[in-house]
């Protein structure tokens, strides 16, 4: 797959007030629709949010959440208890489709959803008094566009030292033992682990296929010498590369584990490698702060209840060595999971919980001397196949090898936003499923420093559950506003926060 490297101009630098509504020159059929509430009331049930063994298929998505917080066992569990559990699906729907009690709930209108047109498309956009915009689509899987200037110099300089001001922690922090317990409470053969990882069934387990299904470790990011390594240190596999299901079945579990926690992890070897701090824009925060979110609201054409109720900005330092492997923003939701920002009025006992991101906008807030550029291997591919991100020595999900043989890169320019959709629509106006496309990944940054934002759009695909929780949430700010969040005290001291420049 060829590279293409996309720079976008450096926007002028000048003072500009934040414009009280947003003045759209998009194409004539590039017209938003009319927002329209649910006729009925009723929530429409969740859809699978992914296709068969994609990327953020039922299995490996159970999969991914655990190697997150858990070590290897425990997945492979839980992988088995998907494929048992999949036979009862069509007698119990589990909570993501039963009723939700008695009594009316409030319905939302549909989701705007900025039209891509082609790759290279221009439309002028006002978000600011006196200063035009130039939205330019970047690509059509996933639905990705490019603002130059969005950030001025002034403000990209401002969200940095409140970063620096707050604090930076270590974005990834390797999982405890805790997954010993959970280990305890399962009972799986080995023989059954082994069918379910051989995914072309040919009775032996290809490095292609065990990194598919263990592509975080115990957030590690596994490659196959990291793995040959492991079969070697547990005497697992003499050739060190395909594993038959003899050899499997003599492999000890314990002994897997043993190293696993043995292994000092070196950053390099990690799934992500930065600093990171969380931001407050909600009332009472910076006036900058509280500007940026009002112009995203006005980029995104989305209700101000789902933008303001969204997570905070997220600031990452990326130093030298610093990447992010390849990943998707957004989790689906199956009966098994839930969404982190809405869990407040699930009323549902669920073992895990995604975040449900419905749009990333990400903001370059300086100049990369090295690297550090955003990747999306399969942008506008033609298809998608999982197992094809991974040929023979090259995987295009790792970030610190292979990122010029990624589809797209975009070159970090300071203040300007690149923003995509991590969801397809469903047909109705609402989230449906997950756009594998949307893959994406920092570069190693191999000189300089790095430094980026993130906002994110939490959407619930439960359109009635997001709603609820929206009717929720205006109740609790009429009772408490912002006193009941003392976690952002620290941020609304910083209101008066002003750079030298």
């Amino acid at each position: 797959m060829a590279a293409a490297a996309v720079t976008g101009q450096r926007p002028e630098t000048a003072a500009a007030e934040e414009a009280s509504r947003p003045q759209w020159a998009p194409p004539d059929h590039c017209q938003a629709q009319a927002a329209a509430g649910l006729g009925d009331g009723e929530d429409a049930p969740v859809r699978p949010l992914c296709k068969p063994r994609g990327i953020c298929s039922r299995a490996y998505f159970l999969v991914l959440m655990v190697f997150v917080h858990l070590y290897l066992g425990n997945v492979l569990a839980l992988l088995l208890f998907v494929h048992y559990s999949n036979g009862d699906e069509s007698s119990d729907p589990g909570p993501q489709h039963r009723a939700q009690g008695p009594g009316p709930e409030p319905t939302l209108g549909p989701l705007t959803r900025l039209e891509g047109i082609k790759v290279g498309h221009e439309r002028k956009v006002q978000l600011v008094t006196d200063r035009d915009h130039f939205i330019r689509t970047l690509s059509l899987k996933p639905l990705l566009f490019e603002i130059p200037g969005f950030l001025t110099d002034e403000e990209c300089r401002l969200i940095i030292h409140l970063a620096q001001m707050k604090g930076l922690q270590r974005s990834q922090i390797l999982p405890t033992e805790e997954y010993e317990e959970a280990m305890s409470t399962m009972q799986v053969s080995q023989l059954d682990l082994f069918r379910l990882l051989d995914q072309n069934r040919d009775g032996h387990l290809q490095l292609r296929e065990v990194l598919a299904q263990t592509r975080l470790g115990n957030g590690w990011w596994m490659t196959p010498e990291s793995i040959q390594e492991m079969y070697a240190a547990i005497k697992a596999d003499p050739d060190g590369d395909v594993l038959s299901l003899q050899e499997f079945s003599n492999m000890d579990l314990r002994d897997f584990h043993k190293y696993m926690r043995s292994h000092k992890a070196e950053s390099s070897e990690l799934v992500r490698n930065s600093h990171h701090t969380w931001l407050y824009q909600g009332e009472g925060a910076h006036h900058i702060m509280r500007a940026i979110r009002q112009r995203v609201l006005r980029l995104t054409r989305l209700s101000p209840e789902i933008v303001e109720l969204s997570e905070p900005l997220q600031v990452v330092r990326y130093g030298e060595g610093g990447h992010y492997h390849a990943h998707v923003d957004s989790g689906p939701v199956y009966p098994e999971t839930i969404c982190s920002h809405t869990k407040l009025v699930a009323n549902e006992s669920v073992p895990f919980e995604t975040s449900c991101r419905y749009m990333t906008v990400l903001f370059y807030l300086n100049n990369v001397t090295g690297g550090g550029e955003t990747v999306f291997p399969v942008a506008d591919n033609r298809t998608y196949d999982e197992m094809s991100l991974i040929q023979d020595d090259v995987d295009l999900r790792d970030t610190r090898r292979h990122c010029d043989k990624g589809n797209l890169r975009v070159k970090p320019q300071q203040g300007t936003a690149v923003f995509w959709y991590n969801y397809l629509p469903d047909g109705q106006g609402w989230v449906g499923d997950v756009d594998d496309y949307s893959l994406h990944g920092g570069c190693l940054v191999t000189r300089g420093t790095k430094w980026i934002a993130n906002n994110w759009i939490n959407v619930d695909p439960s359109r009635a559950r997001q709603a609820l929780f929206q009717q929720e949430m205006a109740r609790l700010a009429r009772e408490g506003g912002t006193d009941s969040q003392p976690e952002w005290a620290l941020d609304r001291a910083y209101r008066d926060a002003r750079v030298e420049l």
